[in-house]
């Protein structure tokens, strides 16, 4: 029964947290994410006070919910060419939902606050379809269907073909938070928030798993794992409009996700294992409140390079066996650069019972081009993205809250890479070929993001 409900939580809570910087969330919410993210120093919401600074929850005075749900769009393009070779496959994913709700229990004569919430906080997933427009197999047999007058992504042409066929994949992180925060004075508080959490990930091909020389890299079932971390922050209110907030999230750190993988044909495959941790993030953030305004900047150091599966880089290497010294076809991990994301909102409430806000968000891209082969399955990366909200004051105790979102990303582009390059005219060294690059070949991929999202906020005892 508790594995039911946890499942439950989780599908209902984190059916797409589809990231918008790297795989992190840039925000949590309708007013959060129309802030472009910033909280961590200007505490609008409790959702965003939640998501990027425990100790900012203080800011509220009174037992608040808050219930949002959105609708993500996406349209990832992935693009490759080898030789004379090359076309373009458009993700045919869909729309997802995307909700979160956030709770805080606050007293105006108490120093202490409470706080908890259930976030999908990271994600990422493409479907690519098979390309067939292939004109040979890798035994040199001729496609006869194949047509050289129309594109052809070698990416996507089937294993028996060279590529990787059908690419899809879909990951997903729900994380739940229990906070608290204590204040010190009139004007500053800490707070600390453990946090646990619940992931899975599905792979089509798996990658992680050594390909078969016969039958090519095996689907897989989609695995869960679960982990846990946590947050500290400091918040400061000079009660003259100023604020300034920083704060930590560790690591998370996830239990290990067990394939049972099975090829093309059928037939079962070994399972393998795979890690892959959450990152830590530093925020720092700053905001500034007048009769009319809230201005919020903050600003966010995620450490890719540090964490378990998106630090490592490259093909896993087999130290034993006929092939010691050789990579074995399994991908090793991401290999991402750490990232930087400055978020950036106003709000402006001189229009009465409904307050406008704009917002924007810039993102370093993580992703190198020497290893932007590795990441054809997780390529959602948002480098500028623009928000418009605004919310309805019903009454003192009822908040109405939407916001539309557009994200844009850069072409990412590098080599195609392959274990064993020979095959295509390309040697494989450990000293001067050691990913494996074949010669001639690009693989590039950009996306765009929009996402409609509602909520509404609730004061109990106003």
């Amino acid at each position: 029964m508790k594995k039911i409900l946890l499942q439950f939580c989780f599908s209902l809570f984190a059916v797409a947290a589809f990231g918008q910087a790297g795989h992190v969330m840039q925000g949590v919410g309708a007013v959060n994410m129309s802030m472009g993210g910033a909280a961590t120093g200007q505490p609008l919401d409790i959702s965003g006070a939640l998501q990027w600074n425990p100790a900012a929850i203080s800011a509220f005075d009174n037992t608040i919910i808050k219930l949002d749900i959105g609708l993500f769009f996406s349209s990832p393009e992935l693009s490759s060419t080898f030789g004379p070779l090359g076309g373009t496959t458009l993700d045919d994913r869909g729309i997802s939902p995307m909700p979160a709700l956030g709770m805080v229990w606050g007293k105006e004569d108490s120093k202490h606050t409470f706080g908890a919430s259930v976030f999908g906080i990271s994600g990422f997933g493409v479907t690519f379809p098979e390309d067939t427009n292939y004109p040979q197999d890798l035994q040199g047999n001729p496609n006869s269907n194949y047509d050289p007058t129309a594109p052809s992504n070698v990416i996507n042409f089937p294993q028996f073909a060279g590529g990787f066929g059908h690419i899809e994949s879909d990951y997903m992180l729900l994380q739940i938070g229990f906070t608290y925060a204590y204040e010190i004075s009139d004007k500053f508080s800490i707070g600390i928030e453990p946090t646990f959490n619940y992931g899975t990930l599905e792979l089509k091909p798996n990658s992680t798993s050594n390909p078969s020389q016969t039958l090519g890299y095996p689907t897989t079932d989609k695995a869960s794992t679960t982990g846990f971390g946590g947050q500290i922050g400091l918040f400061y209110n000079s009660g003259n409009g100023f604020k300034a907030g920083a704060s930590y999230k560790t690591e998370q750190f996830m239990s290990e996700l067990e394939f049972q993988n099975t090829y093309l044909d059928g037939t079962a495959a070994p399972a393998n294992m795979f890690t892959m941790n959450y990152p830590a993030i530093i925020s720092v953030g700053v905001g500034y409140s007048m009769d009319n305004f809230d201005f919020a900047v903050d600003y966010r150091n995620v450490d890719y390079k540090n964490a378990d599966g998106f630090g490592e880089s490259g093909w896993v290497i087999a130290d034993s066996g006929p092939g010691a010294g050789f990579p074995t076809g399994a991908v090793a991990g991401f290999g991402w650069e750490n990232m930087t994301i400055v978020s950036a909102g106003i709000q402006y409430k001189g229009i009465e019972k409904l307050p406008i806000r704009v917002g924007y968000t810039y993102s370093s891209n993580p992703i190198t081009e020497e290893l932007a082969f590795f990441s054809v399955s997780a390529p959602g990366v948002v480098n500028s993205a623009f928000q418009l909200g605004l919310s309805f004051v019903a009454s003192e105790k009822l908040s109405i809250d939407a916001m539309f979102h557009h994200g844009m990303s850069d072409t990412t582009t590098g080599s195609m890479l392959n274990p064993t390059p020979t095959q295509f005219g390309g040697p494989w060294d450990a000293n001067t070929n050691p990913l494996g690059v074949v010669p001639n070949t690009s693989v590039s991929y950009k996306m765009a993001t929009d996402l409609i999202m509602v909520g509404a906020s609730y004061t109990f005892n106003k």
